[in-house]
């Protein structure tokens, strides 16, 4: 009696499966697509057209083009902490995004040797023509003398130019 019962019981989750299983493949039914405003009519006389799906373009490999304003470097305070403020505007030249964009800043005193700097990275790609304005906050150091910005993404080098305004 026993071994009928767990046999009943088997049974019974089996087919439970199988319809669940069948019930997740079945084609759900299409709804009804909504209807135009006027029906025929082309998009310039109030007619819907569909929108468009967003493509991904590929970045830029290798070298890229950007153009760049002249760094305004000044002192500001953070905080209560002193730091070095530098502001430019970049702008991507290159015909493809330029993904993983980073700009760093890079201090040194009298006897060329290295003080903090700080780092930038764009959190997007920067699409072809785009204009961005970077800021770097760089702590003060009262050795500093010269600094250096470096270009770089993720894929390649970057080729600046200096443009006088963007």
């Amino acid at each position: 009696m026993n071994r009928q019962n767990i046999s009943l019981l088997a049974v019974a989750g089996v087919v439970a499966l199988i319809s669940g299983a069948a019930a997740a493949q079945a084609p759900k039914p299409a709804t009804p697509a909504a209807k135009p405003a006027t029906q025929g009519a082309p998009a310039a006389q109030g007619g819907q057209t569909p929108a468009a799906k967003p493509r991904l373009v590929a970045p830029v490999r290798g070298t890229a083009q950007i153009g760049y304003t002249k760094p305004v470097v000044k002192r500001g305070k953070i905080e209560g902490r002193d730091f070095v403020i530098t502001t430019m505007r970049i702008q991507n030249m290159a015909t493809a995004p330029i993904a993983g964009l980073k700009v760093d800043d890079f201090w040194y005193d009298k006897q060329g040797n290295p003080l903090p700097s700080d780092s930038y990275r764009h959190p997007r790609p920067l699409q072809p023509g785009e204009v961005i304005t970077v800021t770097l906050e760089t702590p003060l150091d009262p050795r500093m003398n010269r600094n250096q910005w470096q270009f770089s993404h993720a894929n390649g080098e970057i080729k600046p130019t200096l443009v006088p305004k963007l």
